[in-house]
């Protein structure tokens, strides 16, 4: 069982920055492939970026493509997302979660940050 942690999470004014962080523990890190997923209100979650288990980055969502940037460090068991030119439309709950090699959907879950970004 694996077991997911978000920090980070706040409110910033449009154009600033914030790096979340998400401790895993549970499980062989390096077992898991990471994703970054946010869900607005009234709003469907979406995926906002993919990490391999070996650190590369197999996807970011279109709309933050040169503003968020994921990295994962598997000898702390940690996955960030730094955030930078935040905008409102980036106001969300931000989840990571975990899936294992060869799998397609995310087995594991963390709790969400709020992050709010105000105009």
């Amino acid at each position: 069982q694996v077991q997911l942690v978000e920090a980070g999470g706040g409110t910033v004014q449009a154009g600033g920055s914030l790096r979340l962080s998400c401790a895993a523990s549970g499980g062989t890190f390096t077992d898991y492939g990471m994703g970054w997923f946010r869900q607005a209100p009234g709003r469907e979650r979406e995926l906002v970026a993919s990490i391999h288990p070996r650190g590369g980055i197999l996807y970011y969502a279109e709309s933050v493509k040169g503003r968020f940037f994921a990295s994962r460090d598997n000898t702390r068991t940690t996955v960030l997302l730094q955030m930078n030119s935040l905008q409102p439309e980036d106001t969300a709950v931000y989840y990571c979660a975990a899936r294992r090699r060869g799998e397609d959907e995310y087995e594991y879950w963390g709790q969400g940050t709020q992050v709010t970004v105000s105009s």
